[in-house]
Parts: structure tokens; C-alpha cells; sequence
């Protein structure tokens, strides 16, 4: 269950690999422990055309998107982990950030619950 989606810069693609990137996030929330590792699903959209606050500085912003019932101290550790280990990664982008949403069970509906 849990999805990150990571947009970012096209550059960041050319500075580290998408599946290094991709792994990196992985790592980190499955070190959290709040996640199945088999859940953890993990996508990058680098973005050719974009401003940020009017300039085209590199960013990565993380989407979080993950089932209820996580409290918000297990939430903002995961997001403070995540954007720490991108941080260390990516030491010369200047805007590094996620944030978390969470799934209704009620209204999440995937194949096998059909």
C-alpha cells in the first residue's frame, strides 16, 4: 500500500539514476518499519518544464500517499527520514521536501477487493 511518487527536475536524473533514487526511498520507509516491504511502491516523474518560485532550481518533492492509521509523530519521522536521506544524496538541490496523505479505508478500492 504505501505509494511515493517522486517529481522532480529533469536534472536529478542526470546527477543520480532513477533506480537509485528510487531504491533510496524504498530503504527509508521500509526502514521505518510502518510498511511491508512488499507494499512499498515507489515512482519517479522527472519534469522537463517547471518553475520554482519563479526560477528553474532543481527540486524534489515527494508525494506520500499511505493508509490510514499511522499517528502524526509515525508520519512526520517518515517524512524527516525520507527528506534527510535525499538531503545527503542531493547536498546541492535547494528544495527537498514531501508531504503525506492518507487512503480512507472505507473508499480505497484496489483489484483484490473486488
Amino acid at each position: 500500500m504505501p505509494h511515493f511518487v517522486i517529481d522532480c527536475s529533469e536534472q536529478i536524473i542526470k546527477l543520480k539514476s532513477p533506480q537509485e533514487i528510487i531504491q533510496n526511498v524504498y530503504n527509508t520507509a521500509e526502514s521505518t518499519g510502518l510498511f511491508l516491504p512488499e507494499e512499498i511502491k515507489v515512482r519517479i516523474n522527472p519534469y522537463q518544464y517547471y518553475t520554482t518560485g519563479n526560477t528553474s532550481d532543481n527540486f524534489i518533492h515527494v508525494f506520500a500517499n499511505i493508509m490510514q492509521g499511522r499517528n502524526t509523530e509515525q508520519k512526520a519521522n517518515l517524512s524527516k527520514q525520507i527528506v534527510t536521506e535525499l538531503k545527503a544524496m542531493f547536498p546541492e538541490v535547494p528544495i527537498i521536501s514531501i508531504n503525506i496523505r492518507d487512503f480512507e479505508k472505507a473508499t480505497y478500492c484496489n483489484k483484490d477487493n473486488v
